[in-house]
């Protein structure tokens, strides 16, 4: 099995905080490089490093990061800028599989459907690019909004749209990822459940309800294995989120847990041979 991690991050300290690490985050404030991650993906053939800041600097370093593991970079541009289509143009590369913007920290939970922003998602589907979806449970709605109004748009939902598992809570998640899953141009990131449950005591049962809905609404060849290390750190080693992934996923079959664990990141973020270690 040719294994991908579809989402991790980097960040280096001394040159740029991480606002959004908080007290309460204090475990992951430091700096963790490619090579931090090298040593903690054991086993994974390709990885996919996700943007951390609404920081117009941090894509064009991610893309210069000299690491043959990393086979995609998904960065960060203004979408409501008038010339987003400039500046993705700027950052054209081979690396440069999407865009993705913290839509859980905007106030407005319909922020998708403001006409600047699917403007700016239009540039990211001639740009032939993917669009993750970091969103919470209440901008849902909005989400399958707007994935209707771009079907010419790949989507990826990032953390299963972060359920309340440590509450036990699945509606109107549920019913809404199933909705959003019922648009073909949406895939889902099997990722960030262990930071969503409860850090100190989650078990495998407690994850098992919503991976089952993701696996049975998406299917294996829409859904993607992601670690989202260095942050998974708050609750779970790598090792520990990985090996949550196989057992969710041990009622597959081989070639379907090919594409959870590799295949549908290739696919969908369209990773080219010349990246790929």
């Amino acid at each position: 099995m040719f294994h991908v991690d579809a989402h991790h991050h980097l960040w280096d300290l001394s040159v740029r905080d991480q606002p959004w690490i908080t007290e309460e985050f204090a475990p992951i404030r430091r700096t963790f490089t490619a090579e931090d991650l090298v040593a903690a993906a054991v086993g994974v053939d390709a990885t996919v490093v996700v943007q951390t800041v609404s920081d117009p600097r941090e894509t064009p370093e991610l893309l210069a990061t000299a690491n043959p593991l990393i086979a995609g970079v998904v960065g960060w541009i203004d979408l409501t800028a008038p010339d987003a289509g400039e500046r993705l143009a700027a950052l054209r590369s081979e690396r440069l599989v999407g865009i993705r913007h913290q839509v859980q920290d905007e106030p407005d939970p319909r922020w998708l459907c403001r006409p600047d922003v699917r403007a700016g998602l239009a540039v990211v589907a001639r740009e032939g690019l993917v669009y993750d979806l970091l969103t919470l449970p209440a901008q849902l709605p909005a989400a399958i909004e707007t994935v209707r109004a771009l079907p010419d748009l790949q989507f990826v939902v990032d953390h299963l749209s972060k359920p309340p598992i440590a509450t036990g809570e699945r509606e109107p998640w549920a019913s809404q990822i199933r909705e959003l899953a019922g648009h073909e141009n949406v895939a889902c990131k099997l990722s960030g459940m262990v930071t969503e449950a409860d850090w100190a005591a989650w078990t495998i049962d407690d994850l098992r309800p919503y991976a089952d809905v993701v696996l049975d609404a998406f299917g294996p060849h829409r859904l993607l294995f992601g670690s989202d290390w260095p942050v998974c750190l708050l609750a779970a080693s790598y090792a520990a989120v990985s090996e949550a992934a196989e057992a969710l996923t041990a009622g597959l079959s081989a070639a379907e847990r090919e594409l959870v664990f590799g295949g549908t990141a290739r696919r969908v973020y369209g990773l080219r041979a010349g990246t790929l270690p």
